[in-house]
């Protein structure tokens, strides 16, 4: 049987938890104390920034997650062509 080796960080699952991870951050961050409060009252007094950060972080902690607890394995070596 051949060996197999896991995606890795070319797992696309990585790569969107990664992006959405760092959306997040950047949200969170700017709901946190970059938001004033006249943005807050267009949405009756929500703070949406700080609460879309925080689910594209628990998001991308899921995404990454899965690809830790469920990883893609390919062949250690490319089968020859037919």
């Amino acid at each position: 049987m051949a060996e197999k080796k896991t995606a890795g960080a070319f797992d696309i699952r990585t790569l969107i938890g990664g992006l959405l991870g760092l959306y997040g951050v950047v949200l969170t961050v700017m709901g946190l104390w970059f938001t004033p409060a006249a943005e807050k009252e267009k949405v009756d007094g929500s703070n949406l920034n700080l609460e879309v950060g925080i689910g594209l972080i628990v998001v991308a902690g899921v995404f990454i997650t899965w690809a830790l607890l469920r990883p893609i394995r390919v062949p250690a070596e490319p089968s020859p062509p037919q």
